[in-house]
């Protein structure tokens, strides 16, 4: 793990912010699917050296992380906000209700949170907006992971439900092989329809 994930948390704690959050999401891109928003409050004494942004990680090695993390974290709690949500209030503020309502419901209140990227979070804590979080902090590391591998799990259910999409393949995203499906096959009510065309929302 590359120090400078530290130097955030280290600098909070230094002004005596004793429970510091890491809260991420999962899933802004797809034309399917929710969005996945997760809140971690990870113990600083004896980090683990692999956690990292989840995009920088292979899939068995967030698998063996999320293990980790979800058996050590003194907190944590992941959210899916659904697609029509997405579609009714758009992919920004279903993020931030996603992660409003993560960082709710750790069972033990953070003294403050670290956020990737999204700004006016409305908690009963300060929040701290961090771009390219998942890159800076370990908490907002180990939240990355949390909502990626929840995400990737839930799509790959989905797939049993609708297989002729691909979704433990692509897990919703705007891949060409996504695209010939929805030619193919139209939509499920898992696509969110503001993110298609018009020609493929007719289609619904």
């Amino acid at each position: 793990m590359p120090i400078d994930l530290l130097k955030f948390e280290q600098e909070y704690a230094a002004k005596g912010y004793a429970r510091i959050a890491g809260c991420d999401e999962a899933g802004r891109g797809p034309l399917a699917g929710p969005v996945s928003c997760a809140a971690v409050i990870m113990p600083l004494d004896g980090v683990h050296p692999e956690i990292n942004d989840s995009k920088k990680l292979s899939p068995k090695k967030r698998d063996l992380l999320y293990g980790y993390i979800v058996r050590t974290a003194l907190a944590y709690a992941v959210v899916f906000i659904d697609n029509e949500t997405i579609d009714a209030v758009n992919i920004l503020n279903a993020t931030k209700r996603g992660m409003e309502a993560a960082l709710a419901a750790l069972k033990l209140r953070p003294d403050i949170a670290l956020i990737d990227a999204v700004k006016g979070l409305k908690t009963e804590f300060p929040t701290v907006p961090l771009i390219h979080g998942d890159a800076l902090s370990y908490n907002i590391a180990a939240a990355s992971i949390l909502a990626k591998v929840e995400r990737d799990r839930l799509m790959a259910k989905y797939a049993e439900q609708y297989p002729q999409y691909g979704f433990e393949r692509h897990w919703g995203y705007p891949t060409p092989a996504h695209y010939k499906s929805i030619e193919q096959f139209g939509v499920c009510p898992l696509h969110r329809r503001t993110f298609l065309t018009k020609q493929t929302a007719m289609d619904i």
